[in-house]
């Protein structure tokens, strides 16, 4: 199990989170008793994150994280390691990658800006971190996905899955595809690795359009990054339960 230098804690790491459904992990992650990394590009935003959470007398610490950059990723890997490793990682990081997205005009420039960081980005943290996941006594890997990768909803009723989208959603859907073969190849190691959806929130990914709160939307990422030993691992799911995929 990870450790700080005074405190017996367990660590994780929640990627894109100085705001919105990320910010909310964070912080309920922090309420739990664990020391929280929150990862963000931005300096200001990520600063201003961890001075809330801290005012709020929450155990947090900022990690400089860029998940579409090699040398970012493994600079926050090290920080981590010198600090004591890491229990739990929530790939939240994501971008909508503007619009229009109809398939007929989204550009491709455009669909791979969305793949490098909706997909490449949790493959390349997730890979960074797993050393450290290896040696921790109950480690958790949570991916931040939605109902509007699946494939399944989208066919069988797609007004309830979001507008026509060829380069978010079908990110999500090969999101949720990486999950399948990571719980797979990791099997019996104990690392339990899970999608979510939050469903729809008001974030500022679609214009504060959502229904849901953030802090809605983080309910289902707690309960998936603090699973019991033995739990479920290869399952996309919601706060009412297993989804397809």
């Amino acid at each position: 199990m990870a450790e700080n230098s005074t405190e017996n804690k367990k660590t994780a790491l929640v990627t894109g989170a100085n705001k919105g459904i990320g910010y909310e992990i964070a912080a309920g992650l922090a309420r739990l008793g664990y020391r929280v990394g929150v990862g963000a590009r931005d300096t200001g935003r990520r600063e201003e994150a961890v001075g809330k959470l801290q005012a709020d007398g929450l155990d947090v610490f900022g990690v400089p994280l860029d998940v579409t950059d090699d040398a970012s990723v493994t600079a926050a890997a090290a920080q981590l390691e010198a600090q004591g490793g890491l229990d739990v990682l929530v790939n939240n990081a994501a971008i909508t990658g503007g619009m229009p997205q109809e398939p007929t005009k989204v550009s491709p420039d455009q669909v791979l800006a969305v793949v490098d960081t909706n997909v490449i980005g949790v493959i390349r943290v997730t890979n960074a971190m797993l050393p450290m996941l290896r040696r921790a006594s109950s480690p958790r890997i949570v991916n931040v996905s939605s109902t509007v990768g699946s494939l399944t909803l989208q066919t069988a009723q797609a007004a309830a899955v979001g507008p026509i989208s060829a380069a978010y959603s079908p990110t999500k859907s090969y999101l949720n595809a990486v999950t399948i073969q990571y719980a797979k190849e990791l099997a019996g190691t104990g690392i339990l690795i899970n999608a979510g959806c939050p469903g729809y929130v008001a974030t500022d990914l679609n214009g504060f359009q959502g229904f849901r709160t953030p802090e809605q939307g983080a309910a289902i990422f707690l309960e998936l990054a603090t699973l019991p030993d033995g739990g479920p691992t290869g399952t996309f799911r919601d706060d009412e339960g297993i989804q397809p995929w």
